[in-house]
């Protein structure tokens, strides 16, 4: 087996230990103000970090490039309330325009 592999499965029994603890935790721990309202926000927080990190991370380094421009114009659609379909062709497109356009 290589260590590709080895890799994979050893990914997949982590994530499925990670998620079969979240059934053996007791809900009364859950219930905690602090808990719960870490938990509320905690998505979004997820969220927002790899929007940043698949935006502006190459490597090891920061990029700005045509990415950055699709990531304001969906964000300007959905501060407009668009549907999510129209979010995503609008940014998709606003970045193959600015990579057409001969930025990034």
């Amino acid at each position: 087996m290589s260590a590709s592999w080895t890799a994979v499965l050893l990914a997949s029994v982590i994530a499925f230990g990670l998620k079969l603890s979240g059934y053996l935790i007791p809900p009364r721990w859950l219930e905690q103000p602090r808990i719960s309202s870490a938990l509320t926000v905690l998505p979004a927080a997820l969220l927002a970090a790899l929007v940043m990190t698949q935006t502006f991370a190459t490597g090891r380094h920061l990029t700005v490039d045509a990415r950055v421009i699709g990531l304001v114009v969906a964000a300007i659609a959905l501060s407009r309330r668009a549907p999510f379909i129209v979010v995503v062709v609008l940014g998709a497109l606003a970045a193959a325009a600015t990579r057409a356009a001969g930025w990034g």
